[in-house]
This record gives structure tokens, sequence and C-alpha cells, in this order.
């Protein structure tokens, strides 16, 4: 059978499966209703555009501003000559934010997770991962096992007393790195971080966040953060995703509630640039969410779900 032939009846397969993906093509911009080709007005459920800053005139006109100032794309990547200074400025306005000494940006949280764990890990290494963690961590642990042959365990979701015992069996490993989701997207829970952080400084083991989707949710998280992160100093916190992280002011009066009183721009010392990077002005009302929890995961499980370690 020739190449070409092998394609067509691999896709005649998936479309017998009904797995074969046919694209969906908007004729709008992205937000919680869409106009989309052949089927007119549409409810978006699905996307990440959770505040709907996609269509925010102040992003929208920053994104314009920046195409006049820096024209259409780096042309080189960071580490030769495609660093810009407005590079500079997003990584301290993102530092600042959570309380970190410095930050550096990625296209995406997962190319984020993949710079991450290959970076940190090496033969004499082991990470030890929550079994219900996001498939681009579950990749970038198979990147980092193929790349530095470290070693990989995978604890039972939330499992304080089975990731115990992965650590006790990883004790003579050079570093141990737990990886986990801030907050799961698909399962809708928040991962036990004190109990995770404590085992870590037992077994002298370090923990890598994978924030997307919950930095910024609660407002006295974001307020207590550097606080939080010297308590948390073993922790290295892989970068979140901007689009995806609802800041807490827009969460109404229950999540200010005991929350410090709102300061101004100025009285927070915000530049305007940071004003432009962390818009407050964004809609309040199209906050989307993809369906979780545990009937939606019996009805579609998850293929990239860990189950063998040694995958």
């Amino acid at each position: 059978m020739s190449f070409a032939a092998q394609l067509e009846s691999e896709l005649a397969q998936f479309k017998r499966d009904g797995v074969y993906k046919r694209l969906n093509y908007l004729d709008s911009p992205q937000a919680a209703r869409v106009k989309m080709e052949g089927r007119g007005e549409v409810v978006i459920l699905s996307s990440n555009n959770y505040l709907g800053l996609c269509a925010v005139p102040d992003v929208v006109q920053a994104g314009k501003d920046a195409l006049d100032r820096w024209g259409a794309g780096t042309g080189s990547v960071r580490f030769i000559c495609g660093t810009f200074t407005v590079h500079r400025e997003l990584e301290a306005a993102l530092a600042k934010f959570v309380g970190c000494e410095s930050s550096l940006s990625y296209v995406s949280c997962w190319n984020a997770n993949e710079g991450l764990c290959p970076t940190l890990l090496g033969e004499q290494d082991i990470v030890i991962s929550d079994q219900l963690n996001h498939a681009s961590i579950i990749d970038a642990i198979r990147l980092a096992k193929t790349i530095t042959k470290c070693q990989t365990a995978v604890y039972q979701h939330a499992d304080m007393a089975d990731l115990e015992e992965k650590l006790k069996a990883a004790k003579g490993s050079r570093l141990k790195l737990i990886f986990t989701d801030g907050i799961f997207s698909m399962e809708g829970d928040i991962a036990k971080l004190p109990d995770i952080v404590a085992l870590a400084r037992k077994y002298d083991a370090v923990v890598a966040i994978d924030a997307r989707q919950g930095a910024g949710r609660r407002r006295r998280r974001v307020h207590r953060r550097p606080r939080r992160a010297r308590r948390l100093s073993d922790a290295a916190v892989a970068s979140p995703a901007l689009q995806q992280c609802a800041p807490a002011h827009r969460r109404g009066k229950r999540a200010r509630r005991g929350a410090p009183p709102r300061t101004s721009p100025r009285a927070r010392g915000e530049t305007a640039r940071e004003r432009a990077l962390f818009p407050r002005s964004a809609h309040r009302d199209r906050i989307q969410t993809p369906a979780r929890g545990d009937a939606h995961r019996a009805r579609h499980p998850r293929r990239d779900r860990q189950g063998d370690p040694d995958e």
C-alpha cells in the first residue's frame, strides 16, 4: 500500500469511528457569542477567553500600538536578537504580579511546561506527577524523559499518602520534582498545596505548579502572594496563562469579603503599561468554563491521562 493510500485509509477509519476533526470557522472576534460559518450565531462554552479579553478595546488598541512600535514579529528567537524592551517590561510586570524576583514569558503555558522539565531534570532526577494533571504537564514529562532519561512516577489524584510513598521510594534521587496543577481544569478541584509543600520539605523535594487556571482568581490570595511566595520558597511556579486568569476584583462581593480594600492604580504603584497589560475593565459577564466533573469524565475518558509511569 502506498503512503497516500495508507493516509486515505486511516482518514476513512477516523470518519467511521466518529473522531475525524473538522474545523469550525469564526467570522467575528472571539467572545461568548460568535458568528460561526455555516451555523450563524453560536454560544461558545469551550474557549479559554474566560474574561472576554480578546475583544476588549484597550487590549485591541494595545496590539495595534505594538505593531506600529515594534513591527509584525521578532524576526529571531529570544536569546539571539528577538528580545525587545517590551518583553522586559512585560516580564517585570508579571514578576511583580506574582511576587517573585523575575519571570520569563512563553507563547503558551504548554510551552512553559515543556521548557521546565527538560531544563531541570537529568538522569539522576525524578518527576512525580498527579494522575489527573493537564495534558501539557504529561507531554512535558514525556519529553523530559526522552531527552534527559529522567525517572518518572505518578501518584493517585490528590492522594497525599500515595505521594509520600512515591517520595520515599525516590529517596536516592538527586532532585525530586513534584509537578501538579493548581486547579484541575477538567475536575474543578484545587490542589492540596499546603500538604504537598509540607511533604516536599520533609523529603527535600521541589514543587512545580501549573497556575494557569487559578492565578489571581481570589483577591485575598493575590494580596497575600508575596508572603505566600516566601512560605513556598521551595516551589518552582510555571507561568500562568494570562487570558485564563480571572482577577478576583471581577468575582463579586463574595470574593472580596475579608480582602484588603481596593486601591487606586497610583496607590498600587501601577504604570500605564501595567494597566494595559492587566486591564481592569474587561467584560464581567462573559466568563466561560469547560464542562467538568465525574459525569463528564465518565462519558468522555481522556486518552492523555497518566497511568503507567513507564509510558
